[in-house]
């Protein structure tokens, strides 16, 4: 039993890559939707006017985990929107699919339970960047450094309304 059970897994690993390399285009575009968000995979990243690297460099970003909003590819290009509303071209290699939300305009409040009479996890400040690991609903689970909470989807920038993430 223990055999089949390492050749299953084994399996399931190897295929691992060949589905995620499916969803890529011979001309560098992917199957998956548009808009969908991601997250700056580097604490440097380029943000460029077009969509290739003779265009001039609109705005360098220095935050690890940033969400963005894919909104249109070309090739290797993504075009994208940051949490500000500011668009323009990144290099798809600078982007990953690690879902992550942005705290906007003010200190939130993080619950234990995805329920408003839950007792209070902690409080957290605009501009804070946070994993999401789950959304269902109106609320969203998220961490940062250690602690976890619920927050109301509405007050979070990086996932759709009735968007499904994680679980």
């Amino acid at each position: 039993m223990r055999p089949a059970r390492l050749l299953l897994l084994t399996a399931l690993c190897a295929a691992t890559p060949a589905l995620a390399a499916s969803e890529e285009r011979a001309d560098g575009t992917t199957t998956l939707p548009v808009p969908r968000f991601v997250s700056l995979k580097s604490n440097s990243a380029m943000m460029r006017s077009g969509p290739e690297e003779r265009f001039p460099i609109l705005w360098e970003y220095k935050r690890r985990g940033l969400p963005l909003e894919i909104i249109k590819e070309y090739k290797i290009w993504r075009q994208v929107r940051d949490p500000d509303g500011t668009i323009g071209w990144m290099n798809k290699s600078l982007l990953t699919g690690v879902r992550t939300g942005f705290i906007r305009e003010s200190t939130r409040t993080l619950y234990v339970a995805p329920d408003l009479q839950s007792r209070i996890a902690w409080r957290i400040e605009p501009g804070t960047v946070v994993t999401i690991t789950l959304c269902e609903t109106a609320w969203c689970r998220v961490s940062k450094d250690g602690q976890s909470g619920y927050i109301l989807r509405d007050q979070l920038w990086g996932s759709y309304p009735n968007e499904a993430v994680g679980g």
